[in-house]
């Protein structure tokens, strides 16, 4: 065996500790956010002094120290937490410098002071698992401390990981008694919110009067969390954290300020002989408003049946009303507070426009987000989306190289989110705007297999179907899509597709109806005037085609014939004449 030169093996506690929200505090004020984490820094760099530890990398915002005893490793972490808690008295909640601390026990190489190898990278891990001002550990670390420190710790089960093949225990480090809980927690100061939107889902109450049937009103809450878990561009509090208010009372602004959350659902479960009452409701913390209410009821015929579709329901109506009041919530605010998720939000309002000027200044918000978090996922991914309609819509003068960036874009964002289904569905919508229906619908499926619960994933697909020749399934995907998110502002592209499907199954007025919902809906569409003007023609309505005409020359003037020749996205022969035909006779120019 090959000894690596000064190089040297030892087990270790390995401790992580990373700054939450870095490049959103950076993008708002660099200088105040370096000042204050110089005196964060202070804090910590002498707690780990104090407790035997060693500092061995830091990197701006980030801390890995090594120990050689668990127990000083997490009682360094916990006191780090209460002490940097109290230095964020005073500050405005947003302005909060929160460290999350990763702990393992583990075998480590040293190299030059550094710490290197697998024990390093889990270590990481739990750190990213742990809540802002937390403290997440592993089962070893555990092994070591419960019966020693003073402490209470959450279960948080067997946790899969980027790039370490076995699944790593980890539990949440709190504290047992109240006097150490309300130092440690800092319950009375608010937690810094994510970027993104954050939601708690408090258990429903069981109204039934039957203890028995409270695994039924936890079955739903516990799918209901799984569900929301899956869509990457929110943060969801773990069932753990959420049932600790079970069967009590509950202010929903505390709820807010102790989980670090903007949006909470609640309900009620009411369940009786064959019949069963659902009521959930979700709620903006800060301004106790009601954004969406609902109630279901059912048959009880089939218990998993019923929380499955309730789930369902409850997930895809949320969806669409907290990207709505998220956006609502980026307009007022300043320029100069915007973080990298604010700026995303502001683009896809503007792109949602489809004009050529709204189009280039999202373009320009979002490589602004990317220069903050170069490792936002989500930017990359709504940035394709710009450029794939610069293409659709021939806003450029070169087309084809719009398609090029878009793909590039979001070939970015999948290799930064390979679990996430977002950038699977932008790349599944170039694929199909570039006549690669066949590829669109492989990566479409795909995105719906990592989130079953999106309306975006069907609506893709349907479109990607019935480019490919297949109407009827693209239907069925299309009716899922509305059924999920039958609010959802953008629905009027599975309008779209609805209408391509029907287009190709020859069932001409059926098409032309449903283009027309598209237009309604979205004024601006190009691609709704363009199935008018070409199925309209084929009925011989032409005043209706000839105005859809004046419109797309109006919204495009570059629109020519060849260019839908060169890209049809129809991958039928057939259709693609018809469409064409349809355009020409309606006066679009060659």
């Amino acid at each position: 065996m090959t000894k690596l030169i000064d190089t040297e093996r030892r087990l270790v506690a390995i401790f992580a500790a990373d700054v939450e929200g870095y490049s959103r505090l950076m993008g708002a004020d660099e200088v105040g956010t370096m000042r204050d984490l110089t005196r964060r820094r202070a804090i910590l760099d002498g707690l780990i002094a104090s407790h035997r530890g060693r500092i061995a990398n830091t990197a701006g915002d980030s801390v890995l120290a090594e120990f050689g005893s668990a127990v000083d490793a997490v009682q360094c972490a916990v006191e780090a937490q209460e002490a940097l808690a109290e230095a964020n008295a005073g500050a405005l909640p947003d302005r909060h410098i929160n460290f999350r601390i990763g702990i393992h026990v583990g075998d480590v190489m040293i190299k030059g002071g550094d710490l290197f190898g697998d024990g390093v990278n889990i270590a990481a891990r739990l750190q990213a698992l742990a809540s802002a001002g937390g403290v997440c550990v592993s089962g070893a670390a555990h092994d070591q401390v419960r019966k020693i420190l003073s402490l209470a710790f959450n279960d948080l089960g067997a946790q899969q990981v980027k790039n370490i093949e076995e699944p790593v225990r980890a539990f949440a480090v709190s504290a047992k008694d109240a006097s150490a809980a309300a130092g440690f927690l800092n319950a009375s100061m608010p937690l810094a919110l994510p970027e993104k939107p954050s939601i708690a889902v408090l258990p429903f109450n069981n109204m039934s009067g039957d203890p028995e049937q409270e695994y039924f009103a936890d079955g739903i809450v516990e799918d209901i969390i799984t569900a929301l878990s899956r869509v990457k561009s929110f943060f969801v509090i773990a069932r753990n954290s959420s049932f600790t208010y079970k069967g009590k009372a509950v202010d929903i602004k505390q709820v807010s300020r102790e989980l670090g959350v903007r949006y909470v659902i609640e309900g009620s479960v009411r369940k009786g002989a064959d019949r069963v009452r659902i009521t959930a409701q979700l709620i903006d913390s800060a301004s106790g408003s009601h954004l969406w209410a609902e109630h279901y009821d059912r048959q009880l015929t089939d218990v998993f049946a019923v929380q499955d579709e309730i789930t369902w329901n409850i997930v895809n109506a949320i969806q669409p009303e907290l990207t709505r009041a998220e956006i609502e919530r980026a307009h007022r605010k300043p320029p100069e507070n915007l973080g990298a998720w604010d700026l995303v939000l502001r683009a896809r309002a503007l792109s949602s426009k489809q004009t050529p000027d709204d189009n280039a200044k999202a373009k320009a918000l979002l490589q602004q987000a990317i220069i903050i978090d170069p490792e936002y996922g989500l930017a990359y991914t709504v940035l394709s989306w710009c450029f794939a309609l610069e293409g659709f819509f021939g806003w450029s003068e070169r087309s084809w190289s719009s398609f090029q960036e878009g793909e590039r874009y979001v070939e970015t964002a999948v290799r930064l989110g390979p679990d996430d289904a977002e950038p699977l569905q932008g790349l599944a919508n170039i694929l199909m705007m570039t006549s690669r229906a066949q590829n669109a619908i492989e990566v479409a499926r795909r995105a719906i297999e990592l989130n079953p619960n999106s309306s975006a994933g069907y609506s893709v697909l349907a479109g990607a179907l019935g480019f490919a020749g297949h109407p009827e399934e693209a239907i069925v995907a299309a009716e899922r899509a509305l059924r999920s998110s039958p609010r959802d502002p953008f629905r009027y592209d599975t309008f779209m597709f609805i209408s391509n499907a029907h287009f190709v199954a020859g069932r001409n007025e059926v098409a032309l109806d449903w283009a027309r919902k598209a237009v309604q809906l979205a004024p601006n569409w190009v691609g709704g005037y363009i199935n008018i003007a070409a199925i309209a023609a084929g009925l011989e309505l032409m005043p209706e085609a000839k105005a859809a005409a004046a419109k797309i020359m109006s919204l495009v003037p570059r629109f020519r014939l060849a260019g839908v020749r060169k890209n049809p996205c129809f991958a039928r022969k057939e259709d693609i004449e018809r469409l064409i035909g349809g355009l020409r006779k309606a006066g679009l120019p060659e």
